[in-house]
This record gives structure tokens, sequence and C-alpha cells, in this order.
């Protein structure tokens, strides 16, 4: 399947390439870049357009081209929950969290938790817990599944695509900071819609919906074909044209999918520092809801762009896609655990003329490096903010940016070390390998965070001792994943794992932590003094309204939210009053070096501004305002009711 690209194919990713970097670049080159507010909120002023489309992408990435798509070859359409789910967690997201994150003031999720709790140990935790996530979920998972798509085209060696994949994204996003992720974003969603869209139309060679159901419940291997008994496992399931399953039998069980995946999704729309910095960098807040209300309505096409073209591609190429042989499948992908990831990529290759093979190649590239690029900028926001800035009080604006950047670097390393393991896990289903993973680590984050923002009577020490006892209930059963991988279809072992990993879907384990998280949250808050509603002020959803700041009460949290404002206020204040030219309007010489350095590293030659007590007030109270025009505030409520009714009419219909 290697070196399938045609001439024209070169010239489109060639055109891709350039149009993306020139927009990369002339976003690096815009103001507000060489402060951490800059870089890591944009300016904190970019429209609901922007905002919708850097959701989506960040969250689409490659993992729906291989991860989504193979899991609709091998299991069908049950998937769609998690994308469907995503639109009313969208909606909660604009409506309920962003006002509370608004009105407090952080930049990141850990550095909320701070505001409303005080305190330096939940911030440091959850920080390094971010961190563990994106370098098991996000980073191992785009880069494999990249490398993969590019292997299958191109024929390199998967180590080689990584490389070739980190170079072109580091390229604009180290230098450019959270606009120039967002800018090329925006472009990157319409390039990969547009490329989905062609497959999506050339991929239909049914009689509709139920010509598609006949034949995939017939597209089965030679292999499996000659011998029933052992392959059984590699046959189309039953249920595989439902969306909620059975408790007992479902590969997807029906509560799982209503309750614990909606707990571990919580996270990823509602507290994960990926998605609510792009909510937060938004202008105001009307242009934060439009924003996160733009993603939910892109959240309903990757039913129509990739799990039906998944589908197809298994009713197309059964004895690749659904191979059942661990010997054959270990010739035709490389993995013995299945080739059902390379259901996309085959259409890709087989299906479509020369130059549209270019454009669809270009199409992952833009999924891929929009999710790469979010998730640095995330990764390096919290490094930086939340833990760097505990050690080194007095950091520079150019040491924030330059550790910013190593700390991808390492996040980088360790995720290439983590893909052998990613590799065989969860019997080769990238997607179900994404959120066993996730549904381990995250549901204590989600915990906390919903007690934390709709519980005042919280406490900072229920919220870390229930952080503390979900995470030692969800680490063994993380370790047990990874040592015990399910036995390979054909191979008629029995399942020897343990029945805590045999007989609980990974879904009921999420329920399981997160009670667990509850219940010591709640215990230990109530036997521990609560904050006083002076310092509860902007901080939870019953005080986001209110008028005066939140007491500080001690002198190190005064330090950290004094500087947090400094770095927004005084990069606001730059923005607006100076550019080559100092604040008396004497132009500054510099050399060609210290340019590229500034550039590269996101620093500037630009003193401080020093800002009065009363601009400093003044501009974050802007910052923090939730206030809203009548007209934008209508439009929104209406259609977030109108998709609302939407996707649950859509569940309804394929359920």
């Amino acid at each position: 399947m290697a070196d399938v690209l045609g001439v024209w194919d070169f010239v489109t990713i060639a055109a891709y390439f350039l149009v993306v970097l020139v927009v990369g670049i002339w976003a690096s080159c815009r103001p507000n870049r060489g402060s951490a507010a800059g870089y890591f909120l944009a300016g904190k002023d970019m429209h609901w357009i922007p905002v919708g489309c850097s959701i989506f992408a960040s969250n689409v990435g490659a993992p729906m081209f291989i991860g989504l798509a193979g899991a609709a070859a091998a299991t069908g359409f049950s998937v769609i929950i998690f994308e469907w789910g995503a639109v009313f967690l969208l909606i909660a997201l604009g409506w309920l969290f962003v006002p509370v994150y608004v009105s407090s003031g952080a930049f990141t999720m850990p550095g909320y938790l701070k505001r409303r709790f005080g305190g330096v140990r939940l911030r440091i935790y959850l920080s390094i817990l971010a961190l563990i996530l994106y370098v098991l979920t996000k980073i191992s998972m785009e880069l494999y599944a990249g490398a993969l798509f590019m292997q299958q085209l191109i024929g390199w060696n998967i180590y080689i695509c990584i490389t070739a994949i980190l170079v072109v994204t580091a390229l604009y996003t180290v230098t450019g900071g959270l606009k120039a992720v967002m800018y090329t974003d925006t472009l990157q969603t319409v390039i990969l819609m547009i490329g989905a869209t062609i497959l999506a139309i050339v991929g239909k060679h049914f009689d509709g919906f139920y010509g598609l159901q006949e034949k995939y419940m017939t597209a089965i291997a030679n292999t499996t074909s000659d011998n029933i008994t052992l392959y059984k496992c590699a046959l189309p399931r039953e249920d595989s044209f439902h969306i909620f399953r059975s408790i007992t039998t479902g590969d997807l069980p029906w509560t799982g999918a209503v309750f614990g995946v909606t707990i571990f999704a919580l996270w990823v729309w509602c507290s994960d520092q990926l998605m609510v910095q792009r909510c937060l960098s938004a202008k105001n807040y009307s242009h934060a809801k439009g924003g996160s209300l733009f993603a939910g309505f892109l959240k309903i096409t990757p039913f129509f762009l990739w799990i039906i073209p998944g589908m197809i591609g298994r009713v197309l190429y059964p004895d690749e896609v659904a191979c059942s042989s661990p010997e054959k499948c270990q010739i035709i992908c490389g993995n013995k655990a299945g080739c059902s990831n390379i259901s996309y990529p085959l259409l890709v290759i087989r299906l479509l003329p020369n130059g549209l093979r270019g454009l669809m190649l270009s199409a992952l590239l833009a999924a891929l490096m929009s999710s790469l690029t979010s998730i640095f900028n995330s990764a390096s926001s919290m490094f930086t903010m939340d833990l760097w800035r505990r050690c080194r009080k007095k950091a520079s604006e150019a040491e924030l940016m330059v550790v910013g950047r190593l700390a991808v670097v390492v996040c980088v390393v360790f995720s290439i070390i983590w893909l052998p393991v990613l590799e065989s896990a969860q019997g080769g289903q990238l997607w179900v390998y994404l959120q066993a993973v996730t549904a381990c680590i995250a549901p204590p984050w989600t915990v906390v965070f919903l007690m934390a923002i709709f519980w005042k009577r919280t406490t900072e020490q229920g919220a870390f001792w229930g952080l503390i006892g979900g995470s030692l209930v969800g680490l063994p059963r993380l370790v047990l994943e990874v040592y015990y991988p399910a036995p390979l279809c054909g191979t008629g072992e029995p399942d020897l794992r343990p029945l805590i990993l045999s007989k609980v879907h990974f879904s009921h384990f999420a329920i399981i932590i997160s009670v667990v998280c509850a219940i010591i949250i709640a215990i230990v808050s109530l036997l521990t003094k609560p904050r006083r509603p002076e310092q509860l002020r902007k901080v939870t959803w019953w005080t986001r309204n209110d008028e005066q700041e939140p007491e500080i009460s001690d002198t190190e949290d005064e330090d950290d939210d004094s500087q947090d404002e400094r770095e927004y206020t005084q990069s606001k204040y730059e923005s607006q009053t100076t550019s080559s030219t100092d604040r008396k309007g004497v132009l500054q010489p510099r050399s060609c070096k210290r340019i590229l350095v500034n550039w590269l590293c996101g620093t500037t030659n630009t003193k401080p501004v020093l800002l009065s007590s009363e601009e400093r007030a003044s501009h974050r109270k802007k910052m923090t305002s939730l206030t809203e025009d009548l007209t934008s505030k209508s439009v929104v409520n209406s259609l977030a009711i109108g998709l609302c009714l939407t996707t649950f009419f859509l569940l309804g219909f394929y359920c």
C-alpha cells in the first residue's frame, strides 16, 4: 500500500503546508504574544467562530480517522455516543462551567481550584495528573494514529513518520502560542470537513442505510468463514446497528454509555484545560457560549464523516479490515491484535483519485496538527503556570516562555516511549484504549470540579483526599490494563485476566470510582472547616455574579493572584500602547539575531509596563465580566435548545 501518492497529491500537500505555515506565522507575529497571557490565552480577544472551530479541531485529531472509524469497523456505530453525548456537555460547558471559570479570572483549571480552595497541593496534584493524562491518552494517541495513516500512504517507518509530524507541528505551535493555534485550527477545520465529506460521498456504494446494514453483517474475512467456531470473535456483532446495548453482553453497555461515559467525558469537555482554554480566550462571555455551541453543532457530523465510512471500509475490504488470524493481521498491518484501524486509510488509498488522496492526507494532518498544537499549548500552560512558577516565583516572562516549550519536548519523549504499550492494548482498537485509560484516571478530576463548582460546602481537605482516594482506586486498574492484555482473537486462549478487567466494563468502573470519590469528598468536607462566604465570591456557580472580589486569606495566594493579573493586564495594555517603540515613542534598535531569538522563544525586548491598582482593577473587571447583549443571549439560548432536541431525536432514531 506504500508509495500510492502521485504528483498532484504532493502538490496538494505542499500547498496545504504552505497555507498553514503562512497563517501560523502571521498569527505568531500578532500582538499579545510575548507574555504568558498572550501566549496561553490568545490575548483574550477571540471570536466565537475560531473558538468553536478550535474546540472541534482540537478533539477531532487523527484518532477520529483511525480510532473512531476503526472502532465502527470492528463493532458498529455504538461509539457515536461519545460524539453525540458531547453535544450536551459542550452546552453545559458554555452555560454552566465557563461562567464560573470566567468570573474567577483563572488561566488554568488547576489555577481555578487554587482560587476556589486556596492552598497549593490541589493545584500541583491536578497539574501532574493532567500531564500524565495528556501523555497516555492524547499525545501518544495522536502521534501513533497519524503515523499509522502516513505509513499506509507513504510506506515510511512509523517513527520516521512521527518525527516528520513533530517537526512540522512544532514550526508554528511552539513559536505562535494559542492565537496561532486557534487561527490554524479554523483553517484546518474547513480542510478536514471538505476532505471527510468527499470520501463519505465517494464511499457510498450501497442502497442507503439499510443496504449498508445488510452488507456489513456479512462482512467477514475468508479465514473467519473457514473456521467460524475459532474466529467467532471476528464476526460482526448482532447489535452493530444499535447505540444502546445490553448491560451483560454489550461491548458498550447502555448504563455505561449513559452514566459512565458522561462522567469521564465531563473531564474532556468541561474541566480539561485543552477545551476550556479555548472558551477562556473568547473576547467576552457571549462569544465563549457561541463558540461552545458552534462546536456542538460540528459534533453531529462524525457519524456521517467517520463512523459510516469506517463501516464501509469493513464491507469493501473484509479480508484486511476484519482479519482474524493474528499471523495474517501482522502481515497486513503489523499488529497481531487486529487491523480495524486501517479501515479509513484503505478507503482513501483505493477509492480516491490522484490529487484527492493528497487532500485527504492534508485533512488528516490538519486534524492531527490541530490536536497536537492544542495539546502542546495546554500542557505548557499548566506546567509553567501551575508547576514551574511554584518553584520559581520570580520567573521572568522570557523564562516562562522557554520552560513552556521545553515541557512540550519532555511530554513528547514520554509519549513516544509509551507507543509500544498503546499499539497492543484493547485488541488493537485505539478508540477503546483511549476511553479505557481515561475511565481509570479522569473520574476523580470530574467529581472534584463538579463539587467545587456546585457545592459551596466542599473544602480543600475534602477535595484533596477525594482525589487521592479516587486515584488509588483507578490507578491499579490502569496498571492491570497494561499488564494483562485481552487474549488475541483466533488463538483460542482463555481469558485469564482478573475479574475487575474481564467482568467490569471500563464505563461501569468509572461510575465506581466516581461514587467512591464523591463519598470521600462529602464526608471529609462535612468534618472540616468550610471556607467563609467572603472567600467564595466569584468562584462557585452560586456566587459567580458577586460584585466583590474574593477575600484572600494567605500571602502566598495573594502573590499568585497578583501575578496572574499583572500578566494579563500588562499584555493587554502593552498591545494597545507599544509596538517596536517604547512607551515614549522612541524606536528600540534590535539586531537580526535578537529578533530571531525573540520570535523563536516568544520573548520581547519591551520593558514591563507598571500599571496602577486602578488600571489593574479595571482590566480585571473586564476580564471577569459575564455581561451579555440581550439579543445575543436570546439567539444562543434558542439555538442551544434546538441543538439539544435535534440530538435527542438522532439518539432515539438510531438507538
